[in-house]
């Protein structure tokens, strides 16, 4: 008898010192599979939530990268590394002496609201098919465009061991590099910064306080949690089996993408409404026979 392999969301929380594709090579191990992805990626020296995806749910981890991230850490004034965090070489060391807390909070607050963005040198993005740090760390000189991102909040506060240490907790958009963050503040108190822990608490609605670790991650979440912040809409049984085919669907009036449901309760895919239909963005249920050759055209009314 096959045992059936475990597919659905896993919530982990990645320690110190190993990448996101080590926590990820750990699920696999422990769970004896080898469909699993992540979503959302975390430095090796970050901690805290990294979102996976077993089976099936590898295919809907992209619905994560709009939600915001939540992160709380420590930076420190007055010294600049090459990577913009400790695990970098120091680069400079300038003096923080009359620089306040109240200089501190003023610029953090001056960069929340949206802006462009430079990925930082030891990253890895790709220009031109290379990762930016395995250029940097040859020396070259390759720059990534800048790209949009967002600040909710950003939050700071002198740590237990005074200025020029910084605690803070900042709410952003995916794609943000919080240590850039961290040395720009460094920049405009012309004193320099580099980011010393830093810690997700959150993806969206996703919490590190209910996450297990990679070497036993326990039983995923069902694979719908991976869209649970995407509106709902239940199909009748005649738009359900439409659906499980891909079939293009009356449109919903929602706005953005949405999971259709059956009436068993089970995610069939996700549909994006495009003017008078609703086209299938992905479809996850498992139909027993192929649609028929004439049915790919055909519009079921939703609603």
């Amino acid at each position: 008898m096959t045992t059936a392999l475990p597919e659905g969301l896993l919530l982990i929380d990645k320690p110190g010192g190993i990448t996101s594709h080590d926590a990820v090579a750990q699920v696999r191990r422990a769970l004896g599979t080898k469909k699993v992805g992540h979503a959302g990626t975390l430095d090796p020296m970050a901690t805290g939530l990294l979102v996976i995806g077993v089976g099936r749910a590898t295919r809907l981890l992209r619905f994560l990268g709009e939600l915001p991230k939540t992160y709380e850490g420590t930076f420190l004034l007055g010294v600049e590394t090459d990577t913009l965090d400790a695990e970098g070489e120091e680069v400079r060391r300038s003096s923080t002496d009359g620089v306040s807390i109240g200089a501190v909070v003023e610029a953090a607050q001056a960069m929340v609201g949206e802006s462009m963005q430079t990925p930082p040198a030891y990253s890895a993005v790709k220009v031109g098919g290379r990762k930016l740090y395995e250029a940097a760390r040859k020396g070259q000189d390759l720059h990534a465009d800048p790209r949009a991102v967002r600040v909710d909040r950003f939050d700071v506060a002198a740590s237990a061991d005074g200025l020029p240490s910084i605690d803070f907790g900042i709410v952003c958009s995916g794609g943000t590099y919080v240590r850039v963050l961290a040395a720009d503040v460094g920049s405009a108190l012309g004193c320099g910064a580099h980011l010393t822990r830093l810690r997700r608490t959150a993806i969206g609605p996703l919490l590190v306080s209910g996450a297990t670790t990679p070497q036993d991650p326990g039983s995923p979440l069902p694979i719908a949690a991976a869209v649970a912040h995407l509106p709902k809409l239940q199909l009748d049984p005649e738009e359900a089996i439409a659906a499980g085919y891909g079939r293009i669907l009356g449109p919903a009036g929602i706005e953005g993408p949405y999971g259709v449901y059956g009436q068993d309760g089970r995610l069939i895919g996700i549909y994006r409404d495009d003017h008078a239909k609703a086209k299938p963005e992905m479809i996850l249920a498992e139909t027993a026979d192929p649609p028929h050759p004439g049915d790919s055209g055909a519009t079921t009314d939703v609603r």
